[in-house]
């Protein structure tokens, strides 16, 4: 019997080294749903701000805009159909293809006056 073929010495190198492309990729998805998650309540919050400055009267952009941080006003696209309000935010993240696919739409209505 040859000792060498028993040895476990670098057993511990090789599982890492196995294990860390998994591992970096569920704390990757996590990120990514958690950065989803944030941007639909970032969309519902600027959705609202757009349908109750339609209800008073104002313009639904600008109030949906200032209602988002900056690096939402550059992924969000605003949509005003008669009093509905709809916000479509990209979420960020490392890969366009992923961010794209994971967009969150949040609708909001008001009635406008007069």
């Amino acid at each position: 019997m040859a000792p060498a073929l028993r040895t476990e010495r670098g057993q511990a190198t090789v599982e890492l080294v196995a294990g860390l492309p998994a591992v970096l990729l569920a704390a990757f998805l996590c990120l990514q749903i958690l950065a989803a998650g944030f941007a639909l309540t970032l969309a519902d919050g600027a959705a609202q701000a757009g349908a109750m400055a339609l209800a008073s009267g104002r313009a639904a952009q600008p109030a949906v805009r200032s209602a988002l941080p900056g690096w939402a006003r550059e992924r969000a696209t605003v949509g005003v159909d008669g009093g509905r309000v709809t916000v479509r935010v990209r979420p960020p993240g490392p890969l366009a293809v992923v961010a794209d696919r994971l967009q969150i739409d949040s609708s909001a209505w008001a009635r406008r006056p007069g």
